[in-house]
């Protein structure tokens, strides 16, 4: 046997090296496992914390591992808002690069927070939009249980979907947990079959008008501002009018989401707020864009700064609405039944404690920052590439439609009108691409080869079924699961 210059064998220094290079595989491995369960985790120690808490503060009252068990799913409901939902607030920003996804995931959990506590409502309806009667029920004892079993179902769908990278409507999510318990508590009588039709119709809706919209917003800034001889002048002239569409849409949005919850508004008031704010921020953002644009060169890519602020806030008051608005898809239920359970009969609108809100607000953020980067970068940027014009185009669709549908009693989701919005952004620069090549003369009359036509394509086909499934599945998958959980609990009880 060789000896090393040590006096040591040279197989024992190669045994060495293969037992550290297996200790260092295995710290590896371990490293990456640790990682990929560090945010499920987390997001268990928040549930636990919520059912603690709601623990404490119930003290022992009749019946508190009902609410214990309310609050803790009632957590994970919030948890899975944040992971789906608002990626579709953030990830246009993100996807246009106006934001870093860790700066998007810190505004949008101070945003949705502030827009839950603020304005998230201090009396919701005890069942979804009247999707059923309560009082069909029966007993305040059954009433408890779908309520739980629809807030489950819900939540465990909307985990299904992060999972498989689709973003679907939590209101929708929440109104299937309704119809699957209620079929089964009370009979299919009890259940507004129109309600769910008209619902079943905003799955055609929802992304039509929004994609229209954006689109619309897109044409209009090609026609208009990048596609003329002075680009800088004409943006020093659009930037400010559609800064002040934006503000004056999104004050209306929030009047008729948020501050209608606070101060009772009539749909009259909340136009005039938005037009007078509108206004309002044209006139500011005239002299601002006019010093912001001196000294930019007359190209594209100078038009790209001039929208990235505009942007950012436009997806900060996104995310505030959003968070007054869908806080009592999370919570609502739970304080449904903590008043059920407390007082023993069904009412139809209760009290949203403060702690209540607290949980669906923390809940919320915490599932943002531990499970929302996954679809923002979906939304953002695996759809179509976005930019800071086109990604402003689809925030401005999403108030503005849901704006239109709120006048006209048509029902929608910020969550379809988002996606739509950006679908339609995509497809919009495909044909806008094709006209051009044929206006410049780039085809001379010869017909493109298949291949050539897909890279083309500006929109990723593959997204399109995922999503559309994704959707059409929502109200059956989750009504279905409320049904199984219902009896279950029923049955255990």
């Amino acid at each position: 046997m060789q000896d090393s210059p040590e006096g040591r064998p040279v197989n024992q220094w190669k045994t060495l090296d293969k037992d550290l290079k297996r200790i260092g595989r295995l710290e590896e491995g371990t490293q990456f496992v640790s990682r990929s369960l560090m945010a499920p985790g987390l997001a268990l120690a928040f549930i636990t914390l919520a059912g603690i808490l709601a623990a404490i503060l119930t003290g022992g009252a009749p019946g508190q591992w009902v609410v214990v068990s309310a609050a803790a799913i009632g957590a994970y409901m919030a948890v899975n808002i944040g992971a789906n939902d608002v990626a579709n607030n953030m990830g246009p920003a993100v996807g246009a690069k106006a934001l870093p996804l860790l700066g998007a995931l810190l505004i949008a959990a101070v945003c949705e927070s502030a827009g839950a506590l603020i304005a998230g409502g201090d009396v919701v309806k005890t069942v979804a939009t009247g999707i059923i009667d309560p009082h069909a029920l029966g007993d305040a004892t059954n009433f408890v249980w779908a309520m739980m079993a629809a807030v489950l179902a819900a939540a465990i769908w909307l985990n299904v979907a992060t999972w498989i990278g689709a973003p679907v409507s939590t209101t929708h999510s929440i109104v299937g947990g309704v119809v699957g318990a209620g079929v089964i508590g009370a009979g299919f009588g009890a259940v507004d079959w129109g309600n769910i039709a008209m619902i079943a119709l905003s799955w055609v809706i929802s992304p039509v008008l929004g994609g229209i919209v954006a689109a619309a917003f897109l044409a209009l800034l090609k026609a208009k501002v990048i596609y003329v001889e002075d680009r800088i002048k004409a943006a020093r002239r659009w930037v400010p009018f559609l800064i002040g569409v934006m503000a004056g849409a999104f004050s209306s949005y929030l009047a008729i989401k948020a501050l209608d919850k606070i101060i009772p508004l009539s749909a009259v008031s909340a136009y005039l707020i938005g037009l007078a704010v509108g206004l309002a921020c044209w006139a500011i953002a005239v002299p601002l864009v006019r010093r912001q644009s001196d000294g930019l060169e007359n190209r594209k890519k100078s038009l790209k700064k001039l929208f990235s602020i505009p942007l950012v806030v436009s997806a900060a008051l996104l995310s505030f609405a959003h968070g007054a608005n869908d806080v009592a898809n999370a919570v609502g239920p739970l304080a449904a039944i903590v008043h059920t359970v407390q007082a023993g009969e069904i009412v139809d609108l209760v009290a949203l404690p403060v702690w209540v809100l607290m949980v669906g607000a923390v809940g919320i953020s915490v599932g943002l920052l531990l499970f929302g980067p996954r679809l923002i970068r979906l939304v953002g940027s695996e759809i179509t590439k976005l930019n800071t014009m086109r990604a402003f185009c689809v925030a401005l669709s999403a108030a503005i439609t849901v704006i239109v549908a709120s006048g006209l009693g048509l029902p929608v989701s910020s969550t379809h009108i988002a996606v739509g919005g950006i679908f339609g952004v995509g497809f919009y620069r495909e044909y806008h691409a094709e006209k051009r090549a044929r206006k410049l003369g780039l085809r001379k009359g010869k017909e493109v080869p298949p291949e050539e036509r897909t890279r083309r394509l500006l929109v990723r086909r593959s997204h399109i079924l995922t999503v559309a499934a994704a959707w059409v599945i929502t109200v059956p998958a989750s009504a279905g699961l409320s049904a199984l959980i219902y009896l279950v609990l029923t049955g255990l009880s």
